[in-house]
Formats: C-alpha cells, structure tokens, sequence
C-alpha cells in the first residue's frame, strides 16, 4: 500500500508545528535518495528557511527528518550546502572533476601479457629490462609507457582482468621443496640409537671464523660425542661426524637434525646410506623442543667446557683431541645424568619427574636399555622413561686398571682424577687456549 503525502500547503511554521503534532505516531521512509535530496531542497525554498528565527528552523529540522528520515547531521550538511550553492544533488554518483588519467591503459596490460608469454613471465626487474630493451634497444613505439615502469607495478599490471585476458598462463610461484629428511620429531620408543645433533659456533673476532664444535647425543641413553671443525663444509665436517657416528656402542637407528643447511644436504644423507641409517628427520616449524636435548647439552656441556669466546679455526685439531680422547670418555662413563620417569596424573595427565634414583651414567643407562649379549635372544628392551632402576650391572667401564688403582676406593671419579697419569683435562684445555687469552669455563 503506497500513501501520497501532498505537502505543498505547508508554508509557514505554525503549520509545520501542527502536522508534527498531529503525525506524531506515524513513520514516514524515502527509499530514493534523490527522492529525498529534492523534498529538502524544495521545502527549504518554501518555507524560506534561511529567513526564519532559531526556534522556527528548529521546527523544520525536526519536520525534514520526520518526512525523510534522515539524521540530524546528514541534515545539516544538507542545509550548509543549499546555503552555499542553492542546490542539493547526490555528488556520488557524479564523476569527479578533476579525474587522475591512467598512466598504462589495458593495452599495455595486454603488451605486458604478451611479453610475459614470450619469456615465460620473469620476475620483476627483468621483466623491466626487456621492457627498457625493447623501446630504447629495438625502438618498438608501443613500449614507450612500460619502458618506464617500476618493478612493483609491474605486478599490479598482472592483476587485472585485462592482463589475465591476454595471458596464456597465470601461475603463483612455485616454492622450492628439498625432499631430503622428513619433518617430524623422532620417536625412539625407548630404542637407542636414535641420535640428535647440533653445530655450536665459536664467535668471529676481527673478521676471524672460530671454529664449529659438532655434537651428537643419543636421546635415550645420553651417550654424547663431541668434535670440533675448521668449517662446515663437506671436507671438514663429514669425516668428523662420520666419527662421531661410528663412535656409539650400539647401532645408530636415527638422525635428527634442524633445518641447518650443513646437514640438510645431499652429502649427509648419502653419509647416513653408508652407514646404513635407515631414518633422517628434521625440526618443525614452530616446534622448538623437537631438538631440545642436544641444545640443552650445548649450554651444560659444550659452553662449560669450551666457553663462550673465540677460538680461531685454526686451533681444531687440538679442540678435537680434547674432545674425542678425554671429555667425551669422562661424560659417558662417569658423568651421572638425569633421567626422566613417567608418571600419570590423577586425570590421566603424564608427567616427568626426575628422581635421585634415576641418575646414573650414560654407559650404565645403556647396559639397562639395550639386551645384554649374555642373556637369551627373547629379552625385551624396556623405555628409559618408565624403567625401574635395579643395581650396577656387573660389568666395568672399560678404563685402565691403572688408573683406577691412582684414583684409590672409594674417591669419586671426576675429569681431573679421571686422567691423572697422564695430562688433566682442564691443563689440556688450558695449554691449548693459553696463548689465545682464553679462559675456559668451569
């Protein structure tokens, strides 16, 4: 149902003010703004509204925005604009007057096109040479425009229907992928052999390489073997970690590495082949405990040893005998570790404590944890995080008697007694940094 309202006897306030109080329970809508624009410029003119006190202007607001339905300060805007110009006209729909002119026209997004399917669709700067080229080199008039382009907008060209009309193909780029090492963490299920390893720098100085110490730790057992090289590179650094992986008592099952690319390379992954590792893994993104072990035993280990200041490079050989001949034996035969035993919670949630009964050496944690040669083929590995301990295994650490005679019953084994007979692993240390101003950590 569509009602007519006829205003045109509406001429002065006191009119005003009586159809306001007498349509006070109606509501009136304008679906047409031009509809709208032309009752308030017509209504203004009649009542002469510019002419009119404070109260009365204030009845014709109020009467303009019943009829229209209009805010009050859409109004206002309207009546300022009357005031200046005379008129009300919708400005939106009118282009304005002073319009920017395009720099390329969909011709040159079609020209563009046409050379993108020439050369295969470069990247940006070449794509802007060959533009260049082909208008200062060739002389080709049509180029005259690209010829000045930016690279951005190069790209902003190759968004627009016009482009993607004259395009053959319309392709996002597409990444890289190395398919070498599988992104996932590692589950040894309680298996050895399952190493993870990392590469901590000795600092520059002066524009100086320090050397790189690798470091190579079992996640179950905590057997760990140390190196140090000149440089990451394939000629120093894989016979040092074929070294380190050869140096386990027990078959290596798994390599775990981060994303570093001196270990995400094709050389490593046809090191693991030789020796028969059937598993390369590698850090997820945003998953910082992936490799959290061996970068937990870079700080306990490598930096309290090693330090934190600069070794040049040059110096490797003499780290790498330290590391390989008398810190590593010391950390796997009698540095105690931590390890950790699962506990279920009342609502199911595991925990992991660490016990003082659980601390025991590497070596003595793998006797637990691999089958004993002597025992029957039947026997069962069991998990180093749920086992329970027992008593020392019957068999010794192989050292020599005479060293163990020196360090005497009953005196804790340390890297200075451990080594006594020959040099401290601390004056080894020691005599190596002297003459570089380097103290080592303790």
């Amino acid at each position: 149902m569509f009602v007519t309202l006829r205003t045109k006897r509406i001429r002065t306030p006191e009119q005003v003010r009586a159809f306001l109080g007498g349509s006070e329970p109606v509501d009136f809508d304008l679906d047409d703004r031009d509809s709208a624009y032309l009752f308030v410029r017509r209504s203004l003119e009649r009542l002469r509204y510019h002419r009119l006190g404070k109260p009365d202007k204030g009845l014709v607001r109020a009467y303009l925005a019943k009829v229209t339905g209009l805010s009050r300060a859409q109004l206002t805007r309207l009546i300022a604009r009357h005031r200046r110009t005379g008129d009300i006209r919708d400005r939106r729909k009118k282009p304005p007057a002073n319009a920017f002119r395009r720099r390329y026209t969909p011709r040159d997004a079609a020209l563009l096109a046409e050379v993108d399917d020439a050369c295969g669709r470069l990247s940006g700067p070449a794509t802007k040479e060959i533009l260049r080229r082909q208008y200062e080199v060739h002389g080709d008039g049509r180029f005259e425009r690209l010829a000045r382009i930016s690279n951005g907008h190069t790209y902003n060209l190759r968004k627009p229907r016009d482009y993607r009309i004259g395009a053959l193909r319309l392709a996002k780029t597409r990444p890289v992928h190395t398919p070498i090492g599988v992104r996932r963490k590692p589950d040894p299920d309680g298996r050895p052999g399952f190493v993870r390893v990392d590469t901590v720098h000795q600092g520059d100085l002066n524009g100086e390489k320090g050397l790189y110490v690798l470091n190579v730790v079992d996640q179950v057992t905590q057997f760990e073997h140390i190196g140090a090289v000149v440089r990451i590179t394939e000629i120093f650094m894989l016979p040092v970690l074929e070294d380190l992986l050869t140096a386990f008592p027990f078959r290596v099952r798994a390599f775990h590495a981060d994303n570093g690319s001196e270990y995400v390379n094709h050389r490593v992954a046809r090191l693991l082949n030789k020796l028969h590792i059937g598993e390369f893994t590698k850090s997820r993104p945003r998953h910082s405990n992936d490799n959290a072990l061996v970068e937990s035993k870079n700080g306990a280990i490598v930096r309290k040893w090693i330090g934190r200041a600069h070794i040049p490079a040059e110096r490797a050989p003499d780290v790498n005998d330290f590391l390989r001949n008398r810190l590593c034996p010391f950390l796997n035969f009698h540095r105690p570790c931590l390890f950790p035993s699962e506990v279920e919670g009342p609502r199911g949630r595991i925990k992991k404590r660490y016990r003082q009964r659980d601390a025991a050496t590497p070596y003595e944690n793998s006797s637990r944890s691999t089958t004993p040669r002597a025992s029957s083929a039947t026997a069962s590995p069991s998990n180093s995080s749920t086992r329970s301990p027992g008593p020392p295994p019957a068999s010794k650490p192989p050292r020599p008697s005479a060293r163990r005679a020196a360090d005497g019953p009953g005196r804790a084994l340390g890297p200075r007694t451990f080594f006594r007979g020959t040099r401290s692993a601390a004056s080894h240390l020691i005599e190596i940094t002297t003459e570089l101003d380097v103290v080592p950590v303790a």
